[in-house]
Order: C-alpha cells, then structure tokens, then sequence
C-alpha cells in the first residue's frame, strides 16, 4: 500500500534527451557532455552563476532538480535522496590525470573539490534553500525497491512533505538521470513498479 503517496512530477535524461511528465521537451545532437548540459541550462533561461564552476554529476542533478522544483511543486520541506553507480567517479580520473601529468603538474582545486557526490545536493539545497533531510546512495543500477522504501518511510515518519530523488549517474561522455518528486498529490502511485516503469520508458 502506498499510503497516499504519488509521483508528483518525473523527469527522464538520457541520450541526450529530456523527458519531463512523459513529454519530451528537449533534444540535442551534441555527443559532449558538457556541451549539453551546458545547452540545456541556456535553453530552460535558467540564473545560477555557480552552475559552470561544477562538475557534470552535479550540473545533472542540478538541471533535474531545476525541472521539477517548480513554484508550484514546492513545500516547506523537501527530502533529496539520490544514488548512483560510481560516485563522483568521473571527476575523480579527471582529477587523478591532473595528477598524473608531471610534465603538467597543477591539479585543479575546482576539480578537487567536486569528487564528492553530495555536491550536487548541496547546490540544489543552496539553490532552493533548503535544510532537509538528504542522502545519496551507490548502487550497481538503479534499485527502485530501495527508492520507494526509503523515500516512503522519510514521509510516514514527519521528517519531510516531499522527497526529490532518483538516479543522476555520468560515465565520460554518457549521461542517466531519472528523477521524480513524491509526494501526497498527484495521478502516478509511488510504487516499486511504477518507479521501474518510468525509469525505463
């Protein structure tokens, strides 16, 4: 039983493509993945100066998060819990290079600072001030019973209206996002199956 507990809004980014509500509202041919995040933020007119100085783990979960903390979506208290296969990994041999260049050894602090995966929380947090519960998770893939039980149990026990979670995982030039807010409101119910459909399509 969901206990009245729905998929208010889901966003889908991958391929180069952004999903929103299962709707596609964004395409671009570019195979860089910088490039195309950096596209996406041009093209939603979206203000957030410190967005360029991240990594691209966070500036994916940044966009995500930018899709569906709309004014209307918002409440007093959101939850973030995220997860995703490899950490920061891809910054971390980014960094690791920089490191290995000894003909051209200055290791970049901006790159240093962003091998944690929490960052992207953190600026999201920063971005819609919020002092919540967060949390991000490593896993194989993405474990849509895990989600469900966790996002499910954050509600029932008061420590939040809403959750925003999902899957934000970058391997080089490859990119997969699935986010979606839960809450008490909305047409989708916020079970293990439906969160594995929508991750899917």
């Amino acid at each position: 039983m969901n206990k009245n507990r729905y998929i208010q809004s889901y966003c889908r980014i991958t391929n180069n493509v952004i999903i929103l509500n299962g709707k596609e509202v964004f395409r671009e041919s570019s195979e860089d993945i910088k490039s195309f995040l950096k596209t996406v933020y041009k093209n939603f007119e979206i203000k957030y100066s410190k967005f360029f100085k991240m990594d691209n783990l966070s500036k994916l979960a940044f966009l995500g998060a930018e899709l569906l903390l709309t004014d209307e979506n918002k409440s007093s208290n959101i939850a973030l819990v995220f997860s995703n296969a490899a950490s920061s990994l891809d910054t971390d041999r980014k960094h690791q290079e920089s490191i290995n260049d000894i003909e051209n050894y200055f290791p970049s602090p901006a790159i240093f600072v962003y091998t944690l995966p929490n960052i992207g929380i953190g600026e999201i947090s920063i971005r819609h001030q919020l002092k919540s519960e967060n949390a991000f998770f490593i896993f194989e893939k993405y474990n849509a019973a895990f989600h469900h039980t966790y996002e499910n149990s954050l509600i029932q026990m008061n420590k939040a209206n809403s959750v925003l979670a999902g899957w934000v995982n970058v391997d080089k030039n490859t990119c997969d996002a699935f986010l979606y807010l839960v809450s008490k409101k909305g047409k989708i119910e916020h079970t293990t199956e439906n969160l594995i459909k929508l991750y899917n399509n």
